[in-house]
């Protein structure tokens, strides 16, 4: 099981946004989530008359900051953007030059924009066309203007839809690959990209490498392993390529058979133990099945600084084990913030009383399961000259935490970490004021390098890559053209860029193919030596003797290709972004014009339900408020550890709603007195309502950081004596809807509908 909740990569990074003349954020509310960051926002307005555009189903501190802010109807992002597209093409705004060398499938983007006129977007969004209009004439006009998303955008069945289509407008503007530009996702911790990075996910292994067997041998060979060794720690060789469970539905692979419930694909067997490492269960959608779940589970194992609330949840009595995990603090090694960059982090104090770090953990129960040499053996390793990988002459012992980071940085070549060595990573965390909070760019014992050597750094001695995709510097210092994932050409077009389209410096003019051994001689119309044919691995992502980066480097380009961004993903449902309404939605009418996806059978292992149930019957009758959730910024994510802080806890001291007074009115519901809201799924928490302005009456907004209370149950006498935290409260988890994104499996918290009543 895995998380499966990756939402991109940011391009530029947050000092980056203050050199954007625009500023466009949908479904992030950095104000509350990201309050250091957001002072880039409010520089970029300060000193450089930045336009701040928010477009949010509610009225947030980050809008309260905007120039510009549209309400919209949740889920219904893919509409307003194509809303935009028509506005830009309609009037010649877009970069021309741009598309045309660098970007594959525009023109069926503008067809699909054409059918979306600014009253059609206003009917299916609820923002007028006026404001459309005003929006996308302020924003296509400020060049360079930069886009922001954050979770609003992605927690849909259609949040691989808003993905494409976000970057797909910054395309048209030319707005990738440029300073002040870019698609810049917030990550809502300080290492999601760091746990995406490596292989936190459920459909590939660390660096986003597949599930094939090529990439299972590159490991094995990286890891010193045998690869049959390998294959006989799953049940079958055919399972090392099948997708896992995903986070968001790890349940269904517990409660399959049950009736009622979807049917899994899990080689005849159900999930029947559960180990969770520092992971906060009780903020996933789906609550009550959660909580069953676990019940049926044969074990349950929670390793955590404080009590994870799965523990309380729970009916079961037995074979729960709580074990207490070292905090940050007590723990030293690096992390990625959301712009590809490393930081060390060192330990301040030893792990207290009985508390162990995370790898202690593993490392442990890798022993009890008898694989602890294999485990471990890749830290003893390196890379030779010639190509081989050899234990390090005279190293019997590992240290850690460095020498895990050297491991990473010798076999994650995907996303270019051959830099990201220990010794450089602690250098960049000690001179941290040696770099320029802006470009990221470093001076004094610093110069010729970025702040935390953002990936892909290519070298032990690059200068990491701060800004994506930008042609306009060299490969030494950062530049790069897109990749070339996808083969040549399509429908007989070519997949290259165009011949303009040189990065800067290189010795290749216009777009190139990634290099492999096969074609590096003659992309880069050099010779090889019989030796250098001899170690050369057979591409640039599992070439262990790391001669094609450095022909690469050489010749002043990246070994991933020069090619263009495609719109169309042939191997996707919609081939382009298409609006479809969530799977419970407040428009009937619309989810018969826009239906969602077809039903999907084993989606990361778990049938999964999509026109079926939103065609099942008429959801917004019984269910007519829509439902939204998110952060506070005195909590984070499932709050089990800023709950236990009084001070932070004394600031929201229990689960409430924001709900419009007009709305509580029709339910004669008072502000500050109990209601209950009611999920489709059966479900229902009872919270103290907060009247607020910030939503419309047709809709409430409830934080997802409360746990301890289950349907009006108060379930915190569960906690063992003196863990209890200072505030408790109902899950927004139990009363969010069924519906999971068509691609990734995030699940749908920003779309679904409810019914409020007085308690």
């Amino acid at each position: 099981m895995a998380n499966t909740w990756g939402y991109g990569a940011m391009t530029n990074s947050l000092g980056d946004i203050q050199n954007a003349k625009a500023i466009i954020i949908f479904g992030a509310n950095p104000a509350v989530n990201h309050p250091v960051g957001f002072q880039h926002f409010l520089k970029a307005k300060e000193r450089n008359n930045a336009q701040l555009i928010v477009i949010d189903p509610r009225f947030t501190k980050t809008a309260a900051k905007a120039d510009l802010f549209a309400q919209i109807r949740p889920g219904t992002d893919i509409a307003f953007m194509y809303g935009m597209l028509n506005i830009i093409f309609a009037n010649g705004w877009e970069d021309k030059k741009y598309i045309d060398g660098r970007v594959y499938g525009m023109d069926d983007i503008r067809k699909e924009a054409a059918k979306w006129s600014a009253e059609k977007v206003a009917d299916v969004t609820g923002v007028s066309a006026e404001k459309l209009i005003q929006i996308t004439r302020v924003y296509a006009k400020s060049n360079p203007g930069t886009l922001i998303w954050a979770m609003g955008l992605t927690q849909h069945t259609t949040g691989t839809g808003n993905t494409r289509l976000a970057p797909i407008l910054q395309l048209a503007l030319g707005n990738v690959g440029v300073e002040g530009g870019g698609t810049n996702i917030l990550r809502g911790h300080d290492n999601v990209q760091g746990a995406t990075d490596m292989g936190c996910l459920a459909d590939n292994l660390p660096g986003y490498y597949g599930l094939g067997e090529g990439s299972w041998k590159y490991f094995a060979k990286s890891w010193g392993i045998d690869y049959e060794w390998l294959v006989g720690r799953f049940k079958a060789k055919e399972w090392m390529s099948k997708k896992g469970f995903s986070l968001a539905r790890w349940y269904a692979g517990v409660l399959a058979g049950k009736p009622g419930e979807d049917a899994i694909h899990n080689a005849d067997t159900n999930l029947k133990a559960l180990v969770v490492l520092g992971n906060g269960i009780t903020s996933i959608s789906q609550q009550a099945k959660v909580k069953e779940a676990l019940d049926n589970l044969e074990m349950i194992v929670l390793a955590d600084p404080f009590v994870n609330e799965a523990a309380i949840l729970t009916d079961k009595k037995d074979d729960v084990f709580l074990l207490p995990a070292a905090t940050q603090f007590e723990t030293s090694g690096y992390v990625v913030a959301t712009n590809r960059s490393a930081q060390w982090r060192y330990q301040v104090v030893e792990p207290l009383y009985e508390s162990k770090p995370d790898q202690e953990i593993m490392f442990e129960l890798a022993k009890k399961l008898g694989f602890y040499d294999e485990f471990t053996k890749a830290m003893l390793l390196e890379e030779t000259p010639d190509g081989k990988i050899a234990q390090v002459a005279g190293k019997t012992t590992f240290v850690w935490p460095d020498d895990a980071t050297n491991e990473i940085a010798r076999i994650i070549k995907t996303i270019g970490l051959t830099g990201w060595t220990a010794e450089r990573i602690k250098k960049h965390t000690d001179n941290w004021h040696m770099f320029d909070e802006v470009t990221g760019r470093g001076f004094g014992p610093m110069k010729g390098e970025y702040y935390g050597l953002p990936w892909p750094c290519w070298t032990k001695t690059h200068s990491g890559s701060p800004v994506l995709y930008n042609t306009n510097i060299p490969v030494s210092e950062g530049g790069m053209g897109f990749r070339n994932r996808f083969g040549m050409e399509h429908n007989g077009v070519s997949q290259m860029a165009a011949e303009s389209v040189s990065v800067k410096g290189s010795k290749i003019k216009g777009g190139h193919p990634e290099i492999t051994k096969a074609n590096i001689e003659a992309v880069l119309g050099i010779k090889l030596t019989d030796k250098e044919k001899e170690i050369m691995g057979a591409n640039w992502k599992v070439d262990n003797s790391n001669l094609i980066v450095k022909k690469c480097m050489e010749a002043g380009i990246a070994p991933y290709g020069n090619a263009r961004a495609r719109a169309i993903v042939w191997t996707f449902p919609d081939q382009i972004p298409m609006h479809r309404e969530p799977l419970h939605s407040s428009r009937t009418d619309l989810a018969k014009e826009f239906p969602s996806f077809a039903d999907k059978p084993n989606h990361y292992r778990v049938d999964t339900k999509y026109v079926s149930l939103q065609q099942s019957k008429d959801f917004a009758k019984e269910f007519p408020t829509n439902l939204i959730t998110g952060r506070l910024v005195n909590l984070n994510g499932a709050g089990v550890e800023n709950r236990a802080s009084k001070y932070l806890a004394a600031l929201t001291p229990e689960m409430f709603c924001d709900i419009h007074p007009d709305l509580a009115h029709e339910h004669g519901i008072r502000d500050g007195g109990m209601m209950w809201i009611h999920s489709p799924e059966g479900t229902k928490i009872k919270v103290k309502a907060k009247f607020s302005f910030s939503v419309n009456p047709d809709r409430i907004f409830i934080p997802f950081h409360f746990a301890g209370f289950f349907q009006g149950e108060d379930r915190t006498g569960n906690f063992p004596e003196g863990t209890k935290p200072y505030a408790s409260g109902e899950s927004a988890g139990t009363v969010t809807n069924y519906g999971y994104d068509i691609i990734t499996q995030i699940p749908e918290t920003k779309g679904g509908l409810c019914r409020v009543e007085k308690a």
